[in-house]
């Protein structure tokens, strides 16, 4: 149709226009009760703030309904009623152009991509056991870094992974973190002379007390007053700084480094980023290391006062409580309990077929997902509480990983079956989506996986992947848990309506235009799923 993909943020951003108002009076309706009747509304309450008496002029409706675009929805009717300015979608018309053929998206010209991100999670670098506290915030950097790559965003995982420590766990859960790699001697020799020129460092005296390896002490709190820094602890005052510090500072260089610059005169051989660098950093820090993390941050504003520094943000994860444990149960120990659970669930609900080898893989893969969405699905700044003495970990729930692999372990099955069935004569191939008839999707539950799902997930993506800048101080606040919360909707809507609706009928030609339709819907909610899991680095599972 060459219409382009329609969007939500198109949409509401046109509706908003066409009553020629600033403000933003238009809501996206989600509910399967108001879908029924509207798809968008303009509420009473706001309508009678933004027009005299609430009433919206006669051409002003009419604009409403007549409008085009090519990422605009197209409208059937809008109404006047009780609840506001209602309007409907052509419904058909929406169907072709999500599920029918889309131009591609633009090619990136080469060398155009210059946004770069340095993820740093200090959790790593912790010299003991890792705890749940810190896997919280593992995961949700190595989910942060999928997202933001999916935008096109350059991304740098810090710290590299030390070869002389097991990360076992790590490996299980499928995080993809890179290990330690170049020498950082120059680097760590180039930060010591900064050090020495720097007015707010002091040279320590070695006492009894002090720590085995202090360089200098370098005086923070002044710092951060003569620079008018905001949102750091107050308690910031005096830092001992050892070899270590200055390793941290000098692999986060590295990594500033190695991200591309707008600027192609900047010299490479630079020990200090060049000030063109595109490129901010953020912190991902559970709540008991924030106060650290700050020092290590004032630290190297201090060394290195460019502009690279300067965009330097925190995300902070809250604390992880596990509830009445026997003893500080480590992230190993978490998994593997998390896996024996799931294990005892599957046999429960399988029964001897969960046991058989095959099962392995689905076991460990169904483990992976029931611990990322228990970290991820809550918003990064709140409490999680982790119960492990009872059986938290369930195949039935519609709350957990293991929901959202079943139903998408459904949608698999679905279609193999359907092959098999095309293989055997039963069934002709799908047709080309434009030559499907669209007008045969009139199920509630059809409406529902289209609007609610298979529209705004582009845009679910990049308000995932954002990093807003923070409002006041470095702290900012992330949507990390929306791909979880948006996976767990659409297999509440995918399990509802494919218990109701039977998709491969009897093979009667009559009948071959409703199930081809079903069929296109449901292969672009399977994509949909598999684009969101990859985020998550979960594979698509084949059988449940």
């Amino acid at each position: 149709m060459g219409e382009g993909r329609p969007g939500v943020a198109a949409t509401l951003r046109a509706l908003n226009e066409a009553l020629g108002r600033p403000s933003a009076l238009w809501v996206k309706e989600s509910g399967a009760r108001n879908l029924r009747h509207r798809d968008f509304l303009a509420p009473r309450a706001a309508l009678s703030a933004a027009f005299p008496g609430g009433q919206v002029p006669p051409e002003a409706v009419s604009a409403v309904s007549s409008l085009r675009g090519p990422a605009v929805l197209p409208l059937r009717v809008c109404r006047q009623t009780p609840a506001g300015l209602a309007v409907q979608v052509r419904r058909p018309e929406a169907f072709q152009r999500l599920l029918g053929p889309l131009p591609g998206p633009a090619p990136t010209a080469a060398g155009a991509r210059t946004s770069c991100v340095v993820l740093h999670c200090p959790a790593l670098r912790s010299p003991a056991a890792l705890r749940p506290r810190h896997l919280r915030s593992v995961l949700l950097a190595d989910h942060l870094a999928q997202l933001l790559r999916a935008q096109g965003v350059d991304v740098r995982l810090v710290p590299g992974l030390s070869e002389e420590r097991s990360w076992d766990v790590l490996r299980q859960l499928r995080i993809h973190w890179p290990s330690g790699g170049s020498s950082l001697s120059d680097a760590v020799s180039a930060l010591k002379a900064a050090l020495g020129r720097c007015s707010c460092a002091a040279a320590c005296e070695q006492g009894p007390g002090t720590a085995e390896g202090v360089i200098c002490k370098v005086h923070l709190k002044s710092f951060v007053e003569q620079q008018g820094l905001l949102g750091y602890d107050p308690n910031l005052d005096v830092l001992l700084v050892t070899e270590g510090t200055l390793r941290c500072l000098a692999e986060l260089q590295e990594a500033v480094l190695q991200c591309p610059v707008s600027d192609p005169t900047a010299s490479p051989a630079s020990r200090f980023p060049s000030q063109s660098s595109c490129c901010s950093i953020v912190h991902v820090v559970n709540c008991e290391e924030e106060f650290q993390q700050q020092q290590l941050d004032v630290l190297w504003r201090i060394l290195d006062p460019g502009a690279h520094t300067a965009l330097q943000k925190h995300l902070v994860c809250g604390p992880v409580k596990v509830t009445n444990p026997s003893s500080p149960i480590g992230a190993d120990q978490y998994f593997q309990l998390r896996k024996r659970q799931m294990y005892e669930a599957s046999v429960i609900k399988y029964g001897e077929l969960a046991q058989d080898e095959a099962w392995t893989e689905v076991i460990d893969t169904l483990t992976v997902a029931a611990i990322r969405f228990e970290m991820l699905s809550t918003a990064h700044r709140s409490q999680i509480t982790l119960d492990l003495e009872n059986n938290s970990i369930s195949t039935k729930g519609t709350k957990s990983g293991a929901f959202v692999m079943y139903n998408c372990a459904r949608l698999a099955t679905l279609f193999n079956t359907f092959q098999q069935a095309v293989e055997q004569g039963t069934y002709p191939p799908l047709p080309p989506a434009t030559e499907l008839n669209f007008s045969c999707l009139r199920e509630e539950g059809e409406w529902l996986l289209l609007f609610n799902s298979l529209l705004p997930f582009p845009e679910v993506l990049q308000q995932a992947a954002q990093l807003p800048p923070p409002s006041k101080g470095i702290r900012i606040t992330a949507n990390t848990e929306t791909v979880c919360k948006f996976l767990i909707q659409l297999s509440m809507d995918f399990s509802s309506y494919y218990n109701r609706v039977h998709i491969l009928g009897e093979p009667f030609p009559h009948l071959f235009d409703q199930m081809f339709a079903r069929l296109q819907l449901l292969g672009a909610v399977r994509d949909v799923f598999h684009t969101a899991l990859a985020t998550l680095h979960l594979p698509p599972l084949s059988q449940i």
